[in-house]
C-alpha cells in the first residue's frame, strides 16, 4: 500500500515530548512540588513589572523593530562591552532580540547550518540542543562531560572535530549539570574552533548564576573567537521571567545577517513592551547580582543538603540552579531513573526530570535525575519533609 502524505515530517515524527515539560504536567496533575521545570515560584523584580505595566500603558503594544527595540539593543550591547570587555559589540549589527533564547538557539542554527554539517555537542545536554541540530539539517557530534566535576577529555573533543564540522555548542553555566567552564578549557575549545574554522553557539542564560568563586567567562570573549562566536541569553532566568520569552543573539557581522532574517520570519519580533522591562532589567545596579548569587548558594546548600540526608549522591554545582543526584542509594531493585522520576512524582509528591532525556545513550543516565532549586526556602523546605518522609 502507498505510504499516506497525511503524515507529521520525518524530522517531528523523530522527536519526543520534551520530558521536562511532561513532568510539569505530572506534577500538577498530583499536586507535587515541582522540582523538574526550571522556573521560581518567586517574585520578579519589581522594576521590571513597574516598566512592562508603563509600557503597555504608553501603547507600546505594536511590532517593534524586527531586531528588537533600540534602547533595548544599545542596553545589551553596553552590558558585554563594559562587563565582558566584547568592545566590538555594535547594537545596530550585531545584536538582535529574540523571542527567548530558545528562538535565539534555532534561528542561530538554521540562519547559519547547512544540512549536512556536524555540529559538536557536549552531554548530558539541555534537551532543545540535539533537536535543534536535526532542524537544522545538521549531524550532531557528541562529546561526555564525565562525573563527579563535569570535565571533557580534551582528546575525545579533538577527534570530534572534523572536514564537516560547523559548529559546536556550549552551554555554560551548564544546564544541567551546573558545570561553568574555566578558561583553560574554553582556550582548548577555541584553539579547535580557530584551527578547523568552526563557529561557536553559545547558551549563556545563567551567567549571573554561579557559586564558591566560579566565574562566567563568555566564549565570545576568548582571543580569536571574536568572529566565529554566536552569544546567546535572554532576560528569563536572571530576572525570574520565564515566562516573557525575551531573549538576544549576539553575532559578528559574517554571520549577524542570516540570523536576523531567519528571525525575522520565524517570529517577526520579541514582545514591544516587555524589552521596554528588558532595558531597565539591564539597568538595575550590580548589587542586584551580588543578592542574587547569595540567594541562589543558600537554595543550592538546603537542598544539597536534603538530597545527601535523605539517601541521594549529590554534588554542589559550580552554577546554574539544578543539582544532578544520584539515585543509586534510594531506587528499588530493577528501578531506572524513569520509574523512579514517576515514583517520585505520583508517591512522593516531588517532580525531578530522569537523567536518560539528556543524554544521547540512555543508559548513560539511568542512575541520575535532575532535581530544580529556583524556588522559595519554603518550597525547598516543604520538599525535603516529603523526601524524608519516604527516603530517610
Amino acid at each position: 500500500m502507498k505510504p499516506s502524505k497525511i503524515r507529521p515530517s520525518r524530522k517531528a515524527s523523530s522527536f519526543t515530548e520534551s520530558v521536562i515539560r511532561e513532568m510539569t504536567r505530572l506534577a500538577i496533575d498530583h499536586d507535587a512540588i515541582n522540582l523538574s521545570q526550571g522556573y521560581p515560584d518567586f517574585a520578579a523584580p519589581m522594576e521590571l513589572k513597574e516598566a512592562a505595566r508603563a509600557a503597555i500603558a504608553a501603547d507600546i503594544n505594536q511590532y517593534p523593530i524586527t531586531w528588537g527595540a533600540e534602547a533595548f539593543r544599545e542596553a545589551i550591547a553596553a552590558k558585554y562591552r563594559d562587563r565582558y570587555g566584547m568592545t566590538w559589540v555594535d547594537p545596530l549589527r550585531h545584536v538582535t532580540v529574540t523571542c527567548g533564547s530558545t528562538e535565539a538557539m534555532i534561528a542561530s542554527m538554521l540562519g547559519i547550518l547547512d544540512p549536512g554539517d556536524e555540529v559538536v555537542l557536549f552531554e548530558p545536554y539541555y534537551e532543545n540542543y540535539r533537536p535543534d541540530s536535526i532542524i537544522s539539517g545538521a549531524i550532531p557530534r557528541l562529546v561526555t562531560l564525565r562525573e563527579p566535576d563535569w570535565t571533557f577529555d580534551p582528546d575525545e573533543l579533538a577527534a570530534a572535530f572534523g572536514p564537516k564540522t560547523r559548529g559546536i555548542v556550549l552551554n555554560t553555566p551548564n544546564n544541567p549539570t551546573g558545570k561553568v567552564f574555566t578558561r583553560a578549557e574554553l582556550e582548548t575549545i577555541a584553539a579547535l574552533c580557530v584551527e578547523h574554522d568552526v563557529i561557536a553557539f553559545t547558551d549563556e542564560i545563567y551567567e549571573h548564576i554561579t557559586y564558591d568563586g566560579h566565574a562566567h567567562i563568555p566564549p565570545g570573549s576568548i582571543p580569536g573567537m571574536e568572529d566565529r562566536t554566536v552569544t546567546i541569553s535572554a532576560l528569563s532566568k536572571t530576572y525570574a521571567v520565564t515566562g516573557w520569552r525575551v531573549g538576544w543573539v549576539i553575532a559578528p557581522d559574517a554571520l549577524a545577517g542570516g540570523i536576523r532574517s531567519t528571525h525575522d520570519f520565524l517570529t517577526v519580533a520579541a514582545a514591544a513592551p516587555l524589552q521596554e522591562a528588558g532595558t531597565v532589567a539591564l539597568g538595575l545596579p550590580e548589587q542586584f547580582y551580588v543578592d542574587e548569587a547569595a540567594a541562589y548558594t543558600v537554595r543550592r546548600d538546603l537542598l544539597v543538603s536534603i538530597l545527601r540526608g535523605t539517601g541521594f549522591k549529590a554534588e554542589p554545582p559550580q552554577g546554574a540552579y539544578y543539582v544532578m543526584a544520584d539515585i543509586r542509594g534510594v531506587t528499588r531493585d530493577g528501578e531506572d531513573d524513569v520509574a523512579f522520576a514517576t515514583r517520585m512524582v505520583e508517591e512522593v509528591g516531588v517532580a525531578v526530570v530522569p537523567g536518560s532525556s539528556f543524554f544521547s545513550d540512555p543508559a548513560n543516565g539511568r542512575h541520575l535525575v535532575r532535581f530544580a532549586f529556583p524556588k522559595k526556602l519554603e518550597t525547598l523546605e516543604a520538599a525535603g519533609e516529603r523526601l524524608r518522609r519516604a527516603f530517610a
